[in-house]
């Protein structure tokens, strides 16, 4: 930070600052965090020395952390100074802001008091903003509210620069001993939480004398907090949840407390829900709020037990992560999907793909009466199981043991029907389609006007099709259509619909361009690998193309 030159900062002091302010929050300990301020002063602030004086019970100061010299931190570390000597050094001075500046002019009256200090002899002031070796700077740090309780004071010392610091370093270490007040007030709640613990896993008695400390941690916990009762009819209830618990899910703590977190969790997360409670482990799933929404947090459970009688209640801490789940899920969709057109792109295709086949071919068709009956779970064989639809076994799934696969494999294996005749039979249809026509448009009009095209093509394939089924951008103007459930007529009417949908004009900037579309149906069936599929698909897709007339792919 010396070296820049106000009002211009560099991204890289930003960055600096915001680095030291991170790592206010990262200390396990009180004793952390105040080493962690006065070292922030020293990596971020620009400053060579750091002194952290904290306030103790009985309001004098005693110097807790010391950063920059360690002839000076042996000197002085531990040292007391009164409340009365600090009181006198706030008013004196220059105010800037919260800062109080205290020129070595008028500083030379604090030499003998008992505030523990280190200071250096050295020549007056070549130009008026120069730092004098008895300049005093000191930051107070208050407790968060309108009271302004005094929690303890950064003196900071000899700028690199050489200089006072500027409206950019004062508001900057002004801004830094604000977020060190919360960073070690929050130490302090952390503390008294700790030792509530101990005391709770203790014995009933040291629970009853610290309930009050555990009550205040708990309520003023930044983070959501709650208990729940373990075992017994109201398993898993709210017994209690703090203000900011009810904040985060827009819930009032009376309501809360008809809940369970079982009652309040995505349906999708309650699996995980339970085998974290029953682990007094960690999870993160998404709770319901007031107005139907959800929100991600992070919960992580502490079983509260007794000696005699086991488990008593969960404790659990709550963390909203909200904004990190929204920029993970952003990341993994443009992993996954096409950044042009939005639809899932080859590599999510061919896990969709993957995640319905398996190794082992289809070995004994079911006919639609099976499927049919399957469906309704009315008939069976003569060995008590369903035929069901496109299954391996006449039982709907193969309980048979698999390699990697766990005791069971569950899958529901994919058939394809046979031929072109619709035999009742229904698989997963995979229809690749390629434009036709498209590249002339490209070579004419432009990329823009392609890409352009080539969404509308897209939200066109997504309009045709239905809500469970999957449309693709494989390259280029290439897409597939993966269809579950039809049969050869339905797959025959879908490209037909499809192709259709395409073949209007499309408006570009004022300009109709058209495009065609070839088809080819091919289906996903257990046995066969993801390239074989699309590849039987691509192929039938050129039979096509090269079957029908060429002024129906023409593009104009």
């Amino acid at each position: 930070m010396e070296t820049e030159s106000e009002p211009y900062v560099r991204l890289a002091t930003l960055r600096q600052l915001h680095q030291v302010v991170t790592d206010l929050n990262t200390a396990r300990s009180l004793a952390d965090t105040l080493q962690t301020v006065a070292d922030g002063v020293i990596a971020g602030l620009g400053y060579e020395l750091a002194c952290v004086n904290l306030v103790r019970p009985d309001g004098d100061l005693v110097v807790a952390a010391f950063a920059g010299n360690a002839a000076a931190e042996a000197l002085i570390t531990g040292r007391v100074g009164s409340r009365a000597s600090w009181e006198r050094r706030l008013t004196m001075g220059e105010g800037w802001g919260d800062l109080r500046f205290i020129p070595h002019t008028e500083g030379w009256v604090l030499l003998e008091d008992d505030v523990p200090q280190w200071y250096t002899e050295g020549p007056e002031p070549r130009f008026e903003d120069e730092w004098h070796p008895q300049d005093r700077l000191y930051a107070p740090m208050y407790a968060s509210g309108g009271g302004r309780e005094l929690l303890g004071v950064i003196s900071v010392d000899k700028p690199r620069n050489g200089r006072r610091p500027g409206a950019w370093g004062r508001e900057a270490l002004q801004m830094y001993a604000s977020q060190s007040a919360i960073a070690i007030s929050n130490a302090r709640l952390r503390a008294n939480m700790q030792r509530a613990l101990v005391r709770l896993e203790r014995e009933q008695q040291a629970l009853r004398a610290s309930e009050e400390s555990f009550r205040q941690a708990f309520e003023y916990a930044p983070s959501g907090m709650a208990i729940a009762e373990m075992g017994g009819d109201q398993h898993g209830r709210l017994l209690r949840t703090n203000d900011a618990l009810c904040r985060l899910l827009g819930r009032p703590a009376a309501v809360m407390r008809r809940y369970s977190f079982a009652d309040l969790v995505h349906p999708e997360d309650i699996g995980l829900l339970l085998r974290t409670s029953a682990e007094g482990g960690r999870a993160e799933l998404r709770l319901g709020r007031r107005d139907g929404s959800y929100v991600w947090v992070s919960l992580r459970n502490s079983v509260v037990a007794d000696t005699a009688d086991g488990p008593r209640f969960l404790l659990t801490h709550v963390e909203d992560i909200e904004e990190r789940k929204r920029h993970e899920l952003q990341l993994a969709h443009r992993a996954s999907h096409d950044s042009l057109t939005g639809l899932p792109n080859s590599a999510e295709l061919r896990a969709r793909l993957s995640a319905r086949l398996c190794q082992r071919p289809y070995a004994v068709g079911a006919t639609a009466v099976e499927a049919l009956d399957a469906a309704y779970g009315g008939a069976h064989d003569g060995r008590g199981e369903t035929p069901g639809h496109a299954v391996c076994a006449p039982g709907g799934f193969d309980f048979d043991p698999v390699p990697g696969g766990g005791p069971f494999d569950h899958h529901v294996h994919m058939v394809a029907p046979e031929g072109d005749v619709d035999d009742g039979t229904k698989g997963l249809a995979v229809l690749f389609c390629d434009l036709d026509g498209f590249k002339s448009i490209n070579d004419r009009f432009g990329h823009n006007t392609g890409d352009a095209v080539l969404i509308e093509v897209a939200r066109r394939l997504t309009t045709g099709v239905r809500d469970g089924d999957t449309v693709a951008r494989l390259g280029g103007d290439e897409f597939v259509v993966l269809a579950d459930g039809l049969g050869a007529a339905d797959a025959a009417d879908l490209a037909v619909r499809l192709r259709n949908a395409i073949i209007p004009p499309i408006r570009v900037d004022g300009r109709a361009v058209r495009v065609g579309a070839s088809f080819g149906i091919s289906w996903a069936s257990c046995g066969m690998s993801v390239e074989e599929v699309l590849r039987s698909a691509d192929q039938r897709m050129y039979i096509e193309k090269r079957s029908r007339a060429k002024v129906h792919r023409r593009a104009g």
